[in-house]
Formats: structure tokens, C-alpha cells, sequence
């Protein structure tokens, strides 16, 4: 469908490609242009999810049975336990603390911990490697990321204040340099990580992120004090709460925005952060920025691994998940790839951008078209039940029909579940990203990289 070009106000633009809507309703006009044949660098085989679908029930019913309740969500939790419980033996050392902290500081403390966690998340390479001493065991990828970060948190390394090292604040992000980073990653000639500077840079932005915005989170700027301004934004219920997904996500994809770097793309002057251009769109873009594809990944990580901890230890509920989307990114998208659903169009990389000859495996920055149309084709294929339509004299909108029987969707019918006895966090964790990861070792067994790499700058993946 074409439109002619319609004037929206920047300002107006700018607000919705940072809602949770615009993520699924843009990638969906992608996934629109794959279904006729039109995306640039890929062609689409929906006839090959069902041996993605086969693939993913057989990691489920491996690792849990029938037992679908007891699959945990997707969340940042698993990789601070990577090899060990942590996260529980340190709220049970809290509690038994000459002064122990109630319930609303201890989830403070772990929301400082899971935020900036999840923000040294991004791709740290197939060299890196962490050992932790506590369990003897080395880890690497977003494990290694998560245990040296649940160590550097431990140990004071994000606090300001040496009477309170289990805290993440501004005044001791301030403090972090490249060389601090690296030491307590163990960083080094002989163990590289992709990266490093971007991931030091993106916690002196934080620093100034959380000056920036009070209201969110206090005069003190530490992530945790968000509970106070959800807090106001909630209804009590019963002996809980009720607060509004959009709530949360107001506040990570606001009050962190100053941390995203500032030669992303820009609309009216400013940084939209994990928004790109997507080349098959132009055409069809009936508005000023209608060719721009949000996925805000990090953001999206982040919100799914703050859900877990709030909801655990205070017992509060969030309304309006099912707004939520699958993450864009190389463990989930890698799976399409592996099994064929999505395939690279016939020289549609130039050669430029392999390694060498012989390597089949291209190698594309972040803003690569080819790497839009993969993320955007990711989200949908995650997804399901969703219908697009665009008013141009508005903003752009999303309903919730009739299924459209994408991954998560077949996982259930095949299962014969429904979406609350298998949600889509849970799918995430058990299956696809899980899956991602065990198709790429199985078919690269060297690296058990992705099938297209990533050239990560520390602030994406």
C-alpha cells in the first residue's frame, strides 16, 4: 500500500517510535514486504517454521517435560546464576545482615543490579572469556557478562557511597573508565571483548541519565528508586499492586535515552536510539520518518528482566504484557536463518563484507539494511495474533486480531496451550533464544556464533 507524504510533526513521530506499539507495528510492515516477495536481502520460507517449531518443542519437553508452568521468563536472572544460585543467596545474606533491608529496598538493590546488567549485555564477541572464581568455572557471551557483572555489583564497583556497595547510582557510574571496565572484565591482549569502549561510555551516560530525571529516579539518581514513581502510577489491589506496562517502559525508554550514543539515527535533531532506516520501507513510507524501524532491544531486555524481581518480591502485577514483543536479536534471529525460514537473496552481500573468500558467514555493522530487514523479520516471526493499519493524518496503531500463527503461536497450538499457560517471556527463555544458541553451536561448532555476524560497537546487542 503507498501513501502520498503527509507532515507529521517530528515531536509526534519521535513519541511513538518510542511506545511498545510501534515496534510490532513497524516491523509488521516489514514482515508485509517479506510475504510478497519485496524485502531487499531476504526471502521468506514460512513453510520452514514448523522445523523451527519441531526443533523448539524438543528443547522444551528435554529441559522441562510437561512441566510448562515451571519455565521461568525470559529475564536477566538466569545469567547472574549462570553455573550457581546468586541472586537468591544475596537477598537471603541481606535479610540476615545486622540491617536487613525491607521489601521495597531489596528490590531496589536488584533492579540497580539487573539494569546495569542488562546494559553490559550487548555482544561481547566469540573470544572473550570470564572466570569466576566463586564457582571455578569460566563463562562466556551473556553469561560471562551476567556473573561479571552480579561480581563488579557485589563489590561496589557501580555505588557511590562505600557504606552502601550494593547499589548502582550516578555518582559511582561517574567514576568508571574503559581501564576500570576492562580489569573487572578481565580484559585483556590475550582476552578481547567487542566493544569495550562503547560498553564504558554507555555507563558514564547512564550516570547522566539518571542526574537527568528525578522524577524517575530520585535526587540521588539510582535506577531503583523507579519503584517510587511506579509506585505512583499503580492501584492497589488486595495486599498488591497494579501497575501499567507502559508505566515502566516510560521510564527506560525516557529517562535512559541520554545514554544511547549520538550518532544514531536522529528525527528533528534527536537520537532515537535502536531506530534505523529500513531501505524496503522508502518506498512505501507515507510520513516523515515512516521508513524508521524501532526496536529498542536493550530497552526491551531491560524490561523483561525488571518484571521478575518486582513482581517476586513485592508481589506486584503488570497490566498490558501482551504489548510486549520477542528481541530482536542474533540468538532468536539466527534461528530463523539456521533453519532456512529466512534466507539471504543470491549475492545480495558483496564480498566486501566476509572475512575471507571461503567464509560463509558476512560480517555487517548495526545499520546494515540487511540487518534491519533480519531484526524486523525477527520480531514478527516471535510474535503472534497481530493486524497493522495506518491513519497518516495520526499516529500509527496496532489492534489484536485474528492469530497470524507465527513461532510462539505454533509452539502453543502444537502444545495445546494457551497464551497464560505459555507466555510469550517464556517461550523466549526455553525455546527460541535457547534454540538460537544450540542450532548455531550445532552448525558452527568452532565459534557457536550467529549465522550473520554482528560488528557490535557494545551498545546493541
Amino acid at each position: 500500500m503507498n501513501f502520498t507524504h503527509t507532515k507529521i510533526p517530528a515531536q509526534q513521530t519521535i513519541e511513538y517510535l518510542r511506545t511498545l506499539p510501534s515496534i510490532r507495528q513497524r516491523c509488521g510492515q516489514v514482515h508485509d514486504l517479506a510475504k510478497r516477495g519485496e524485502l531487499e536481502y531476504f526471502e521468506y520460507h514460512p513453510e520452514k517454521e514448523s522445523d523451527v517449531v519441531d526443533y523448539c518443542i524438543g528443547i522444551i519437553q528435554r529441559d522441562f517435560g510437561t512441566n510448562y508452568s515451571s519455565i521461568p521468563p525470559h529475564g536477566r536472572w538466569r545469567h547472574l546464576d549462570a553455573g550457581l544460585p546468586r541472586v537468591q543467596p544475596l537477598i537471603e545474606n541481606w535479610d540476615a545482615s545486622a540491617s536487613p533491608p525491607d521489601l521495597k529496598e531489596k528490590a531496589k538493590r536488584l533492579i540497580d543490579l539487573f539494569l546495569v546488567s542488562v546494559l553490559l549485555d550487548a555482544g561481547a564477541g566469540s573470544k572473550w572469556r570470564y572466570h569466576d572464581a566463586a564457582s571455578g568455572q569460566t563463562f562466556t557471551r551473556s553469561e560471562g557478562l551476567g556473573v561479571a557483572s552480579f561480581n563488579m555489583f557485589t563489590e561496589g564497583f557501580f555505588s557511590g557511597d562505600d557504606r552502601q556497595p550494593h547499589r548502582v547510582d550516578a555518582a559511582g557510574l561517574a567514576q568508571i573508565t574503559t581501564q576500570k571496565t576492562a580489569q573487572a572484565m578481565q580484559v585483556g591482549s590475550d582476552n578481547p571483548m567487542v566493544g569495550l569502549e562503547g560498553r564504558a561510555s554507555l555507563l558514564l551516560n547512564l550516570s547522566q541519565a539518571l542526574k537527568r530525571s528525578p522524577e524517575f529516579f530520585g535526587a540521588e539518581g539510582r535506577p531503583g528508586n523507579m519503584l517510587d514513581f511506579l509506585e505512583a502510577e499503580s492501584l492497589a489491589e488486595d495486599t498488591s499492586r497494579r501497575v501499567p506496562i507502559a508505566a515502566l517502559w516510560h521510564v527506560l525508554i525516557s529517562g535512559l535515552s541520554p545514554i544511547w550514543p549520538s550518532d544514531r539515527t536522529t528525527l528533528g535533531g534527536v537520537a532515537l536510539g535502536d531506530v534505523w532506516p529500513c531501505d524496503a520501507l522508502k518506498a512505501s513510507a507515507g510520513t516523515e520518518g515512516g521508513e524508521l524501524v524501532p526496536f529498542h532491544k536493550l530497552t526491551g531486555w531491560t524490561t523483561y528482566s525488571l518484571l521478575e524481581p518486582i513482581e517476586k518480591i513485592l508481589g506486584w502485577k503488570f497490566d498490558g504484557l501482551e504489548d510486549m514483543t520477542g528481541l530482536p536479536e542474533y540468538r532468536n534471529g539466527g534461528l530463523l536463518v539456521d533453519f532456512d525460514v529466512l534466507t539471504l537473496k543470491p549475492s545480495a552481500i558483496p564480498s566486501s563484507f566476509f572475512p575471507s573468500p571461503s567464509s560463509p558467514i558476512p560480517q555487517l555493522p548495526p545499520s546494515h539494511p540487511a540487518i534491519i530487514e533480519w531484526r524486523a523479520m525477527t520480531v514478527i516471526e516471535l510474535y503472534v495474533r497481530l493486524c497493522l493499519f495506518e491513519d497518516a493524518n495520526r499516529a500509527l496503531t496496532m489492534v489484536l486480531p485474528p492469530s497470524s500463527d507465527r513461532l510462539a503461536d505454533l509452539i502453543r497450538q502444537k502444545l495445546g496451550l494457551s497464551v497464560d499457560q505459555l507466555t510469550l517471556a517464556q517461550v523466549l527463555e526455553s525455546a527460541t533464544w535457547k534454540g538460537g544458541r544450540e542450532i548455531a553451536k550445532e552448525k558452527r561448532p568452532l565459534s557457536g556464533g550467529p549465522p550473520i555476524d554482528i560488528l557490535s560497537d557494545g551498545t546493541v546487542f
